[in-house]
């Protein structure tokens, strides 16, 4: 049997990057996918890709910074799959690059509410519809710096720290429910979101990491899953760095 057979799952952020490959594992372990992003067009051939495939999923153009966004995710797993039992918060942005004294107010706003507002909301939504389901996991994207910091990124730094109290917290509220809730700390992924930097500048992170390497998105893929699976009942609260050494230095 598949390891997530019968199970209903959103995934937010899943057109590209870790998401996307969270939408593929998922897809090939039995579940029925509910896929939320901002990019349509990419959303919508990842559901194809799962699809040619004989995977089941639907996509919705979303912007889960806002609460209503949200809620039509959930209410769109119960209409088209009669419940929901998984959930990964993934959809995030860097944000600005800049220190406090400089750093873009609008920018602040939209790194907080995307990045950590987003997650609340999520959970919000989908704690209920989980416990009705007769209870499952959600997964949270933290990062490792939302165990240390790094200079030019207040906003990200404060929203992934936010997110792991906040995991901790709901995970204690809804430990007796059937809910576990977890939080992931990918190090630096190689996904678009570091397209945008050149040779030398990647050469540079990888040697943050004492592999020598960055992760793939597979990798943290194959470590939601396995939160998102009976193979982790008892763990519940926690927070997995998936960084290549990088926070045991």
């Amino acid at each position: 049997m598949k390891n997530l057979e019968n199970k209903v799952a959103i995934i937010t952020g899943a057109a590209s990057g870790i998401g996307k490959a969270i939408a593929l594992l998922y897809a090939a372990e039995g579940a029925k996918l509910v896929l939320s992003d901002i990019n349509t067009e990419h959303g919508e051939a990842v559901v194809g890709e799962i699809k040619s495939k004989g995977g089941e999923a639907i996509f919705l153009q979303t912007d889960t910074s806002l609460p209503v966004a949200n809620e039509k995710l959930v209410e769109n797993a119960i209409k088209q799959f009669g419940g929901l039992h998984i959930a990964v918060n993934n959809a995030g942005i860097g944000g600005p690059l800049s220190q406090v004294a400089e750093y873009p107010l609008e920018g602040w706003d939209k790194v907080i509410s995307t990045n950590l507002s987003g997650v609340f909301y999520g959970m919000h939504y989908q704690v209920p519809a989980i416990i009705n389901s007769g209870g499952g996991s959600i997964v949270n994207m933290a990062s490792i710096l939302g165990k240390v910091a790094t200079k030019g990124s207040p906003a990200y730094v404060a929203a992934k720290h936010g997110v792991i109290g906040l995991t901790e917290a709901a995970a204690l509220e809804y430990a007796d429910k059937g809910v576990r809730i977890n939080s992931i700390g990918p190090g630096y992924i190689r996904t678009p979101l570091l397209d945008m930097l050149d040779e030398s500048a990647l050469n540079a992170v990888k040697a943050l990491h004492p592999m020598g390497r960055l992760g793939t998105a597979e990798e943290v893929a194959e470590l939601a899953l396995w939160l998102n699976s009976d193979k982790a009942s008892f763990v519940t609260g926690s927070y997995y760095n998936i960084d290549g050494g990088y926070l045991a230095q």
